[in-house]
């Protein structure tokens, strides 16, 4: 980073150039960039249709550290009705196994033409977890198993913000650029 801002420097103390010094500094923007490897945005699939004793099961997330969402899709491919007593659990123990497995209860929804079950589940660090979904009924139990990486959160109400400054940066910078230009015009003609 150092190396970068230095040959910048370098090169803004000989350029007379403005479009020069533009270049440059989108070089020395581009090289103290810093690559985003976090998830941010709606929930992903972890599993999608795995066949689960006589369920068909998918398994979405959205695994923030701290409070991550999963929600669990059941549907029974003989078009039959899913049991009244249907109970959905999601385990979660880091891959490592410093920490035991931990279940939590889910919420069923009835949505348009699917029945989805969504837990609030507590992973503490950006590590692989386990995800065990465990489905219990009088009618018998099943459990099927899934792996995710847990991603740091965003900034809150910050990340609007975050994402939309270089769209208003592009933006000011064009405005400038037709502005210049317009004067340009305006002042040839009147000369």
């Amino acid at each position: 980073m150092a190396l970068c801002w230095a040959v910048v420097e370098g090169a803004f103390s000989s350029m007379t150039s403005i479009r020069a010094r533009h270049i440059l500094w989108f070089v020395a923007i581009l090289c103290l960039a810093r690559s985003a490897s976090a998830h941010e945005g709606p929930p992903f699939p972890l599993l999608v249709d795995q066949k689960v004793d006589r369920y068909l099961v998918s398994l979405w997330s959205d695994p923030d550290v701290g409070t991550a969402l999963f929600f669990v899709i059941v549907n029974v491919p003989d078009a039959t009705q899913l049991p009244p007593d249907l109970r959905v659990q999601i385990g979660v123990q880091p891959v490592s196994g410093r920490l035991p497995e931990v279940f939590y209860s889910t919420t069923r929804e009835n949505l348009k033409g699917q029945t989805q079950y969504r837990a609030d589940v507590h992973l503490d660090a950006q590590e692989f977890w386990r995800v065990r979904v465990r489905l219990e009924s009088a009618a018998g139990n099943a459990e099927t198993l899934a792996t995710v990486e847990a991603t740091p959160p965003g900034y809150g109400r910050w990340d609007l913000l975050l994402y939309l400054l270089p769209f208003l940066a592009v933006g000011l910078l064009w405005t400038i650029a037709v502005i210049r230009k317009i004067k340009r015009r305006t002042g040839d003609t009147h000369a």
